[in-house]
């Protein structure tokens, strides 16, 4: 009998890893309370349990105004429409992230231009954006992805020079911070999803971070169905600022839920930043794998997910296979996101999913050169569950062991390669 699980062996790891997302009596009590107020919506804009998240979530990442609403997709669209950015305005997006970055500015009537990303850190290369700049950019996009956060110093740099506006997609960086300085705070502004699998959550819902008073009153007019708000927020005012906008408050329910997140927050912030290292030192071991890049100036880590990379000829198998057969052992893994460039939805040809017409005629999907993107998403990455770092030592060596073991028997798993990617749909 072979010894891998996924042809038929012992699984590395019978104990599943921790769940999430984790809850107590404290979330029970908090909706409950909300329940019992009678207060359950987001209307009038900010509920009190809205509001104190509002303040809480911008001390948890020291400093902005904090608007809290319903997704972290919808809260880079509010950013670039309170910034006044729209048709015909071009965005530069990096090409290794979740489709709703570059949808994001499409909701708006932008133009997303992908640009390739720093093999080192699988973050938006500032060199590639540079030069996508041209006189219709108005803005730029760095996702902060898996484990790593972006260059602040250069894309700031970049904003600065050209005189663009800086969003930092902040979906996986809740309480990371770059020379101290928390994510989302940097730039003028941090989108942040509480989606289910986020390691702040609400079940859903979204917080962005101005670092305007000004540019938080308009968002708050934008998620508000255009009424006017006070600078810095507070709350409907007649005398402040408004736009057209539409629903996109966030519940009380929902915010009830993000306050107990928070007060949790810290210690799992520290376990996984802390395993995380471990993992680091010990994946450093093995034969064609690489652990991505550290930067110094990443002060703080946060770990949605932890990504590293192998090179298929030293380490002997290809990500996707490396991911089924992890899989397999009872370790959670995924290979990560495709490219920006293939996703269906920015090709009408493709799809009847997508949006036709979204793109000048000389954004042409099929010529795009996204050569370390490209490597990543379809070679190189592998992403492991957050819960693996909330484990202790044990679920971090469980899941090492099981990649050596992937290892030793990488001829044998190559041979039915071919079967197993018919069968998990890789």
């Amino acid at each position: 009998m072979s010894e891998l699980a996924i042809l038929g062996g012992k699984k590395s790891r019978t104990e599943a890893y921790p769940e999430w997302p984790v809850w107590d009596e404290r979330d029970v009590q908090a909706v409950t309370d909300v329940v019992r107020s009678g207060r359950w919506g987001g209307f009038p804009y900010p509920g009190p349990k809205t509001a104190e998240l509002a303040k809480k979530f911008a001390e948890l990442q020291g400093g902005g105004y904090a608007v809290p609403m319903i997704n972290g997709t919808v809260t880079m669209e509010v950013a670039l429409r309170a910034a006044g950015i729209g048709w015909g305005d071009e965005v530069i997006v990096p090409a290794y992230t979740f489709q709703a970055t570059a949808s994001a500015p499409m909701g708006a009537g932008a133009i997303p231009v992908i640009v390739d990303v720093d093999p080192n850190t699988y973050c938006l290369d500032a060199k590639a954006a540079a030069k996508a700049i041209t006189s219709k950019t108005k803005a730029i996009i760095p996702v902060h992805l898996g484990s790593n956060m972006a260059d602040m110093d250069a894309i700031m740099e970049l904003a600065e020079k050209y005189n663009l506006i800086v969003i930092e997609d902040c979906a996986h960086a809740h309480g990371a911070k770059w020379r101290g300085q928390g994510a989302g705070t940097i730039g003028h502004f941090g989108s942040f999803s509480l989606q289910s699998s986020k390691t702040l959550t609400s079940g859903e819902g979204g917080i962005l971070l101005c670092k305007s008073a000004e540019h938080a009153a308009l968002a708050a007019s934008v998620i508000d169905c255009g009424r006017p708000h006070a600078l810095g927020g507070g709350g409907e005012d007649a005398n402040g600022l408004s736009v057209q906008g539409g629903n996109f408050r966030l519940s009380e329910l929902q915010a009830a839920l993000a306050l107990v997140g928070i007060e949790r927050f810290p210690a799992q912030a520290k376990q996984r930043e802390e395993m995380a290292a471990y993992m680091d030192e010990a994946l450093s071991e093995i034969q064609g794998v690489r652990v991505l890049k550290h930067d110094e100036r990443h002060t703080t880590r946060s770990f949605y997910r932890y990504i590293f990379a192998v090179d298929p000829s030293q380490f002997g198998v290809e990500h996707d296979v490396l991911c089924a057969a992890l899989d397999a052992e009872g370790v959670d893994c995924w290979t990560g996101y495709e490219a920006m460039n293939n996703y269906e939805l920015f090709q009408p040809q493709k799809s009847m999913m997508a949006v036709p017409n979204a793109f000048p005629e000389y954004f042409k999907f099929e010529e795009m050169k996204l050569p370390e993107a490209t490597r990543a998403c379809e070679h190189e990455a592998v992403w492991l569950d957050e819960a693996v770092f909330r484990a202790g030592q044990k679920g971090v060596d469980d899941a090492v062991a099981a990649i050596k073991k992937i290892q030793r028997n990488a001829e044998e798993l190559n041979q039915a390669a071919e079967e197993l990617r018919k069968k998990y749909g890789k």
